[in-house]
């Protein structure tokens, strides 16, 4: 099938193409949905039977007099509409902790010496703007240690803080998940966020989200017993 684009200008194209390239890094198959005013890359593996899950926005700019066509034949499968609503956005998780991430390069360098000793890696963080990364095996225990990151203002539906804030600030809560799919989900990033965000659901789910402009990147690790 022929994929055919407009592209506006060579900024918008060079914000398309570092967008794919960080979804590359993530999985080698997605589901794109086309909107009038955004495209959404879906990674909508079962997060509960091991798989990582993707949301991404991509806000699309309007069309000008200087757009060019540009045509490129790729291999998709259109979806019926009938499985539609398996690809609807995916809800925020209740989590128990919400904070911001330190410099993702920073992360990165961390977890690719982490993952020379173990196969695991866990998360944890506070209402207190820390957070560690820690491995523990037979022969190592190793954590570094973050502090002064803050915490987001989630704020309810009904307008009031958010029932993490209830939480004793000190106390940690902690998620193990594949050392490997935190890497990889590290090493491909090329939004350069001006606002990254993890959500952690104790023994259940990790939730990064990342923000920049026009883009939006959610993106759900399950964790391991």
């Amino acid at each position: 099938m022929r994929f055919r684009c407009k592209v506006v200008d060579v900024s918008c194209l060079n914000h398309f193409t570092r967008m794919v390239n960080t979804i590359s890094k993530l999985t080698k198959a997605c589901t794109l949905r086309l909107a009038p005013d955004k495209l959404y890359f879906i990674l909508s593996d079962k997060v509960a039977n091991g798989g990582v899950g993707m949301w991404c926005e991509l806000f699309q700019p309007s069309l000008s007099s200087s757009s060019r066509i540009v045509t490129h034949d790729i291999p998709v499968g259109v979806i019926p509409r009938r499985l539609w609503i398996d690809f609807k956005e995916p809800s925020v998780p209740d989590f128990d902790v919400s904070i911001y991430l330190p410099a993702l390069k920073t992360m990165k360098s961390i977890v690719e010496r982490m993952k020379n000793l173990s196969n695991l890696v866990v998360i944890e963080a506070n209402l207190n703007g820390e957070m560690n990364l820690k491995i523990e095996t037979d022969l190592v225990s190793v954590t570094t240690h973050f502090k002064d990151l803050g915490n987001p203002p989630w704020v309810s539906e009904e307008g009031s803080q958010a029932s993490t804030q209830d939480r004793d600030p000190e106390s940690m809560v902690e998620a193990r998940v594949d050392i490997r799919k935190l890497l990889q989900f590290l090493a491909g990033q090329q939004v350069n966020p001006s606002k990254a965000i993890c959500n952690i659901v104790s023994g259940r789910i990790v939730h990064f989200i990342l923000l920049h402009e026009d883009v939006s990147l959610q993106y759900f690790i399950p964790a391991l017993a």
